[in-house]
Formats: structure tokens, C-alpha cells, sequence
């Protein structure tokens, strides 16, 4: 494979799995389409393609959505480079360059560490570009605006892993011996390495904890049964999978002694979108009295966001329910409805784990405190 000839660029860390592989030409990605039959490596050395993978969900989960949003701002203006069109005015790299911005932000509009990741980027551009005393940027200047861009990059993905190992430092505390119920895909692959909710699980195991690992299937795109159970088949760690509606049996069995799981944005008062079924988890758990608690980094919080109604939830293609495999599974007339997230409100979670440290309700009051701490 050409990505192992290849000079890699990446963060001072090595984990077993890996989304996505950054080298000198392109963007390698991890289709996660096609797992658990065959490990394909995606290269995205355009806009089109980086956008056309997180769309496409070759690439998924909130965190890796935002590292690979970062690192597509850098391919388009490389691309830009390669057209040999410089000098530029700057009036027209600015138009560019919003279009970069708008067309990545368009990919997946409910989860934030995209949008996170894209304003950062952003002031990257316009701190380097405003400090310019010329309206005619040459090659040599965008080659300095690159290496800027390209070190931005670097330092989200290096930020989300540390963000994920200090988030399974602090919540495998919380975990207790026995069933932990994961929804969909919270690992290596929907970050930059490590996990977030399965990282937490990962910890808790590493430090000696007896536990029995369940993983929700999570219809329709199977993330769980897919996703989840290759990384803990890679991983070495024992895990069963269930369909979605056993979980509440298993709760009444006494079988889950709490449940993790991930997030795609979470609003100042605690409402949070993740995973199409969480909410479902959260009344269950609830009703059983088993913890529910939520892993998330800090980007994943939106406090410009009021409650779960202002957050905009995605709906996909009713292929996805109709079809299973490519093969169709419904009447040939039939339709679907495919939401991809739900919202689960605060009042059913028992806490965050994040890498600023555990929030425990009231929440609108303590993210506010736990997120303005320094780390």
C-alpha cells in the first residue's frame, strides 16, 4: 500500500487503529464503509474528495470529522498552489477560501467539532492574511500560509488525542465492574486516536476492571456491530453485540451496570445529540436506574447553542433503512425516515466526561465552570 512508502505527518502518538493516515501527497482515509470485510485506504488529495468522505461517511464520528475538516482546509489551498495561479490577489485567496470553509461546513451539519475545528482554521487565515502590506500574495507567501495551516492541523489532531487519553483517565473511575452498554462508534475510529466513550471503557479495562462489554448494533448504519466490535476484535477485548431493542431487556436482567456513551454536539444546558437510539438508552436507563453518562472532548460543546431544540439534527437517505448490504429489505413502494441523531435532554444524563474533568448536573451552571478551567 502506498501510504506505508509514504512520509507520514501525524501527531507524537501510535495507536493499533487508525482513521486516517496524513503523508506529504494526500489525506489517506480509512473507508469505514467497507469494515469489517476489507481495510481501504481512501486518498483525498482534493476538496471533492475530503468533502465527498466526510458526506459519504467514509470518515465519521464528531472528532475525526473536525481533525479531517482541518486538514481539508490545508489540501484546498495546496490545491490551489499546484494551479500555479500566483500571484494572487488577496481579494480573490479570501473568496477562495470562504468557499473552502462553506463547502466543508456543508458536509454534516449536526456535529460541531466540525465547525470548531473549520473557525480555527479560519483565524489561522485571517491573523496571517490581515498582517499582510500587500493586496498581492506571491508563492512564497502562500507557502508560508500553508506550513501555518498545516501546523494548525497538526495541533487539533494532537489536542483530540491527549483530550481522549485524559478522558478515559478520568471516567474509568466511574465505570463499575459488570455490563457497560456502548451505542454506536465512539473508538479510535471516530477520533484521532484512542477513543472517547470506548477509550473510557478501554481504560477502566487496562486498569484491571472486570468488565463485560456490550455493543448496540445501532441501525441502520451498524456502527456498532461493524465498527465497534473490529476495533475491540483488534484490540483483543472480549464484547458481545445485541440489536438495538434488546437493550431494555437486558437492563431488566439486570445485565448493564451503566452505559457510555459518545457525542456530536451538547448544548449549554446539557441537551445533547449523538447517535439515532441514545435518547431510547437514556429513558431506559433512567427507568432502571442505571447511569448514563456522556464522553465528549470540550469541542464538542456548543455554548453559543441554548437547548437540544436549536440543534439542527441530519436526515439521511431512506436507502439507508431500505437497503442492507446493497441488497433491498423493504417493498419495492416502501418508504423510511432516516434521522441520523436524536436529542437526548440533560435531565436523563447522568454526567459528561471530558477532558476538563467530570460535570455533574446542575449542567447549565457546571459546563460553563468545568469548560473555562485550565487543563
Amino acid at each position: 500500500m502506498r501510504i506505508e512508502k509514504a512520509r507520514l505527518i501525524k501527531p507524537n502518538y501510535s495507536d493499533k487503529i487508525s482513521a486516517f493516515y496524513w503523508s506529504e501527497d494526500a489525506l489517506y482515509i480509512l473507508d469505514q464503509r467497507k469494515l469489517p470485510e476489507r481495510e481501504i485506504y481512501f486518498k483525498a488529495n482534493t476538496l471533492t474528495k475530503v468533502f465527498r468522505s466526510i458526506k459519504d461517511m467514509l470518515v465519521r464520528g464528531a472528532p475525526a470529522i473536525g481533525i479531517v475538516s482541518a486538514i481539508g482546509v490545508y489540501i484546498a489551498l495546496k490545491e490551489l498552489l499546484k494551479k500555479k495561479l500566483q500571484p494572487i490577489s488577496k481579494a480573490k485567496l479570501d473568496k477562495y477560501f470562504t468557499e473552502v470553509i462553506n463547502k466543508l461546513a456543508s458536509s454534516r451539519p449536526t456535529a460541531v467539532n466540525l465547525f470548531w475545528a473549520l473557525s480555527r482554521m479560519q483565524k489561522i487565515y485571517e491573523k496571517f492574511t490581515s498582517s499582510l502590506e500587500t493586496e498581492t500574495i506571491d508563492e512564497k507567501t502562500l507557502q508560508v500560509l500553508l506550513g501555518k495551516l498545516k501546523a494548525e492541523a497538526l495541533e487539533i489532531w494532537q489536542e483530540d488525542i491527549l483530550a481522549n487519553l485524559r478522558m478515559g483517565e478520568l471516567g474509568a473511575p466511574l465505570l463499575p465492574e459488570g455490563g457497560i452498554l456502548t451505542h454506536c462508534n465512539t473508538g479510535a475510529l471516530a477520533t484521532g486516536g484512542y477513543g472517547t466513550a470506548l477509550g473510557v471503557i478501554r481504560r477502566a479495562l487496562e486498569t484491571g476492571k472486570k468488565i463485560e462489554v456490550w455493543i448496540d448494533e445501532t441501525r441502520p448504519y451498524l456502527q456498532g456491530a461493524r465498527l465497534t466490535a473490529w476495533e475491540l476484535s483488534k484490540l483483543k477485548i472480549p464484547y458481545r453485540i445485541i440489536t438495538d431493542n434488546s437493550a431494555g431487556f437486558l437492563m431488566q436482567k439486570g445485565l448493564i451496570q451503566a452505559i457510555v456513551v459518545g457525542a456530536d454536539r451538547i448544548a449549554q444546558n446539557g441537551d445533547t445529540a449523538n447517535k439515532i437510539g441514545t435518547y431510547s438508552l437514556a429513558i431506559l436507563a433512567n427507568f432502571h436506574k442505571i447511569p448514563f453518562y456522556v464522553c465528549a472532548p470540550s469541542s464538542t460543546f456548543d455554548l453559543s447553542t441554548t437547548s437540544g431544540e436549536e440543534i439542527p439534527v441530519e436526515e439521511r437517505s431512506e436507502k439507508e433503512v431500505l437497503y442492507c448490504w446493497g441488497k433491498r429489505i423493504a417493498p419495492t413502494k416502501a418508504c423510511a425516515l432516516n434521522f441520523s441523531f436524536d436529542i437526548t435532554p440533560a435531565s436523563l444524563i447522568s454526567a459528561f466526561i471530558t477532558e476538563r474533568g467530570i460535570i455533574y448536573p446542575p449542567f447549565r451552571e457546571n459546563i460553563k465552570k468545568v469548560l473555562e478551567c485550565e487543563i
